[in-house]
């Protein structure tokens, strides 16, 4: 997991670095068919989208990569931090999350105060749960990544920008509302949810579920287009 949170950082200050465009983004998730059927719950989450080629006149063309996090579930419980410390007391806290990565493709007017898109992606999503004691709440002390898999995801989307500003000043020219809906296609991978590890006489078992993983994502947020000339 560490290895993994090092590799995105990389990859996120690269894209920053060579970005025409980037955007930020609230999410929220809804399970679709099979992924529903054992999820029957709202997902929310982020994202970060950055653009590396901005439309031009007669080629109203962008693409780019996006992020994206969800948190599909969480529970937390107080426990002795050992059977030989009982008096001190820990948070447990476990969540089901899906760590998203897409290559995308945009097409979008070249310019204009009401700019309506659509898109196309392709990547894969990272699924894992994970187990984290921590003392009063806020200080982590220990965390196991309790299980994971990796699905395909590809997918379309549309939707709008608004504009809110420009000229800004000398790195970002303007700044946008960003409205939009994706519909996700992953391939079947396997998962926890919410009340999958049971801890009984001190022995973990874990109750795996096994389907798609198609998602339809909700996402509000702002897009910022820099003044970058390569």
């Amino acid at each position: 997991m560490f290895r993994n949170l090092i590799l995105f950082f990389i990859l996120l200050y690269f894209s920053s670095s060579f970005a025409q465009s980037g955007g930020i983004n609230f999410t929220l998730a809804f399970p679709q068919g099979e992924f529903k059927d054992n999820i029957d719950r709202l997902g929310f989450g982020g994202s970060l989208q950055f653009l590396f080629f901005d439309p031009k006149p007669g080629l109203p063309v962008s693409f780019g990569i996006n992020f994206g996090y969800l948190n599909y579930g969480s529970e937390t419980r107080r426990e002795p931090f050992s059977p030989n410390i009982p008096d001190v007391v820990v948070d447990v806290d476990r969540t089901n999350n899906l760590v998203n990565f897409h290559v995308l493709f945009q097409i979008i007017p070249y310019s204009g105060t009401f700019r309506p898109y659509a898109e196309g992606l392709f990547g894969g999503s990272y699924i894992f749960t994970e187990t984290t004691i921590k003392s009063r709440g806020v200080e982590e002390v220990a965390s196991s990544t309790n299980f994971d898999d990796f699905a395909w995801s590809y997918g379309a989307g549309g939707g709008f920008i608004i504009l809110l500003m420009e000229n800004i000043g000398d790195d970002v020219g303007s700044l946008y509302l960003d409205l939009k809906a994706r519909y996700l296609f992953g391939s079947e991978a396997e998962y926890l949810k919410e009340g999958s590890v049971k801890v009984e006489n001190g022995r973990v078992t874990y109750d795996v579920s096994k389907s798609k993983t198609d998602l339809l994502q909700i996402h509000l947020g702002v897009v910022a287009y820099f003044n970058i000339v390569y």
